[in-house]
C-alpha cells in the first residue's frame, strides 16, 4: 500500500505535532505554535496502512526569489523502507506547484539519520545556527538550482 498523506486539518494538528516535537526535541512546539503554523504552511501526515509514520511542512515561497522549505519527518522505526523518499517527492511536487524556484530544507544537527538522508538526496548544506539557549545547531540545505 502507497504512502497516505493528508492535509494535517484541526483534528488532526495534535497528531502534526506529536511527530514534530519527537523528532526536533530542542524546540518543542506548542498547540498554538501549531496552529499558527498550519494557517501559513502546508503541514500533512503520512499513513502507511493506517499507521502513522511521519509528517511534512512545506513553506510556499513569500519572497520573490521563490524560495520554498520542505522539511519531511518519518520516526524512526519507520525509516529506510521508502517511505521518506515518497515522502518527499510528494511534497517537493508541492512545493514546486506553488512557484517555487529554490527548494530548502532544515535538519536538527543531532538527527544523523536525516541530515544522511537530505545529502543522498542532493541537498546541499549552506548554514548552521543554534537559536538562543540551545546547543544543539540546525542545519540549512537547498537542492542545487
Amino acid at each position: 500500500m502507497p504512502l497516505d498523506i493528508v492535509i494535517a486539518t484541526v483534528p488532526l494538528l495534535e497528531e502534526w505535532r506529536a511527530v514534530h516535537n519527537a523528532i526536533i526535541p530542542t524546540d518543542p512546539l506548542s498547540a498554538a505554535d501549531v496552529a499558527e503554523r498550519s494557517a501559513r504552511n502546508r503541514l500533512t501526515l503520512g499513513y502507511d496502512s493506517g499507521v502513522l509514520v511521519g509528517n511534512a511542512t512545506v513553506r510556499p515561497p513569500v519572497d520573490p526569489d521563490g524560495v520554498a522549505t520542505v522539511i519531511v519527518r518519518i520516526l524512526p522505526e519507520h525509516r529506510r523502507r521508502g517511505l521518506g523518499s515518497a515522502y518527499l517527492e510528494s511534497e517537493l511536487a508541492e512545493a514546486r506547484a506553488t512557484g517555487a524556484r529554490r527548494i530548502e530544507t532544515v535538519v536538527l544537527e543531532s538527527n544523523a539519520d536525516g541530515l544522511a538522508f537530505a545529502l543522498a538526496r542532493g541537498f546541499v548544506e549552506h548554514d548552521r545556527y543554534v537559536l538562543d539557549g540551545d546547543t544543539v545547531a540546525f542545519i540549512d540545505l537547498h537542492l542545487p538550482e
